[in-house]
Parts: C-alpha cells; sequence; structure tokens
C-alpha cells in the first residue's frame, strides 16, 4: 500500500522544529546540512515558508519564525484540550497508585490544577479544578519554577512573598533556588508539607519532544509515606504517566 505521507510536508517540519531545538536563526546552508539536502532544495523550502507566513527573512537569507507561530500558540495553550488529553492517563495513575492525582498549567505566577483524578476508596484528600497553588512551596509550583528559564525565575522572586506556610516552607531564597536547581537536575519535586502540614506530593514534568514542560503530574495525599518509603514505586508509576502524557499529546500510540 502506498504510503499517505508527504515527504515535503515532513521536510517542511523538520526545519520548524530546528527553531524548537534553541535556534533563532536559519540559513539555507545551516537546514541543507540539518536536512541533508542540497542549498536549491534548502533555498526553496525556506522561501516557501516564508511566502506561507511560517518564516520571515530579517537579512539576505537568515530567517526567523513567523508572527503566525504566536497566534496558534495562544491557541493551542487556551483551546482547553489538554485537560482531555492529560485526563485519561491521571485515571490510570489514581488506580495504579491508589492516590489523588492531578495536573496543572502555569498561570500568572500560580500552578493551577486542570485536572484532577480520585482513588477508590472511602477516604482521600481531593482538590478542585482551577484551585491556584503557591509556586515556592507546593510540588507543582517548584516543578514550574525549576523549569523556567533564569530570567523568568528571577521575575518571579522578585514580586513573590515567601511567607512560612508550615514549618517546612523553604522561606530562604538562596536555599530555595538550591532546592530548584536539583528539582531541575533529577526531574522531580517534592512537597514535605511545606504549604499544609499534613498534605505530601510527588511531581513531575510532562515535557515537549524539545524539553520544554508543558503540564506536571503529581499524586497526592495525607500520608509522608508517599515521598519516603513509596516514593520509588510513586516516581517510576508518576515517569510512566508523563510519558503516556506526551504520547497522547504528540498522537503517538
Amino acid at each position: 500500500m502506498t504510503s499517505q505521507l508527504n515527504g515535503s510536508v515532513l521536510k517542511a517540519f523538520r526545519i520548524l522544529e530546528l527553531f524548537a531545538e534553541g535556534r533563532s536563526e536559519l540559513t539555507a546552508g545551516e537546514t541543507a546540512t540539518a536536512l541533508d539536502i542540497n542549498m536549491i532544495t534548502a533555498h526553496r523550502f525556506l522561501h516557501t515558508l516564508e511566502h506561507a507566513g511560517a518564516l520571515r527573512m530579517v537579512a539576505r537569507g537568515v530567517f526567523r519564525l513567523g508572527y503566525v507561530f504566536a497566534d496558534l500558540g495562544d491557541r493551542v495553550r487556551h483551546d482547553g484540550s489538554l485537560p482531555t488529553v492529560i485526563q485519561p492517563v491521571l485515571d490510570d495513575l489514581a488506580r495504579q497508585t491508589g492516590e489523588a492525582c492531578m495536573a496543572t498549567e502555569f498561570d500568572r505566577d500560580m500552578a493551577v490544577c486542570i485536572a484532577k483524578a480520585l482513588p477508590d476508596r472511602a477516604l482521600y484528600v481531593d482538590i478542585r479544578i482551577g484551585s491556584r497553588l503557591d509556586a515556592f512551596c507546593t510540588a507543582h509550583g517548584k516543578l514550574w519554577l525549576a523549569f523556567m528559564s533564569a530570567a523568568d525565575q528571577d521575575h518571579y522572586f522578585a514580586n513573590a512573598d515567601l511567607t512560612g506556610m508550615t514549618d517546612r516552607t523553604i522561606t530562604d531564597l538562596a536555599m530555595l533556588k538550591d532546592e530548584l536547581a536539583t528539582i531541575r537536575q533529577q526531574g522531580f519535586s517534592t512537597n514535605n508539607g511545606e504549604r499544609e502540614s499534613e498534605i505530601f506530593a510527588l511531581a513531575v514534568p510532562v515535557l515537549t519532544q524539545h524539553g520544554n514542560m508543558i503540564s506536571a503530574l503529581s499524586v497526592f495525599g495525607a500520608t509522608p509515606s508517599l515521598i519516603t518509603e513509596k516514593r520509588d514505586a510513586v516516581l517510576t508509576a508518576l515517569q510512566h504517566a508523563a510519558d503516556a502524557g506526551q504520547r497522547a499529546l504528540y498522537g503517538k500510540a
């Protein structure tokens, strides 16, 4: 059976993905090298993408992303599809762990609960969809801060009030930044009763294909064993869930 995939379209998207890898500008020579194509073909792709508005020429032979992606990015973030995509992942995670689970986005310096799943037992900790969580003293919030750029992190702390919520809240800026660096390196964060003294959580990021954080998943409850003796098992389940979330976002089985 003949493939229904269009190779030219795939190459065009591969060119656009080069910007997601950290480039701000692109030339025909760089395109030819990255895609293993000749210069004439590279020029044709770049000028076609410019004509379509996907790229803009900022100097002779130098291209940047077109402004159309600013509009498309806003639509993706605000079309409400992320909770729908993540919900089945959370449902499976709650069944596996027997604990409450949730997903967040980041909005105006706080992590916001966008989806949740509850365990099938009589007693559990719950949270409302739309609840806003302080960034500096919650597992979700610290994860978002850890995956921010240095500039965005500095902007957050310039306006943050690091008031102690419990006796475990980290209010020293240097100590908190050290913890955020550790979180970024290890790929997960914990809440050791830092916002409410009897709430504990473990959270991991859901990343795009190029390593940018698009959501966070957590398992949370009223037992400290979540982040002590049960931590490794819960973390493994969370990491598998994050992988499943990424595959769901990109439409991969």
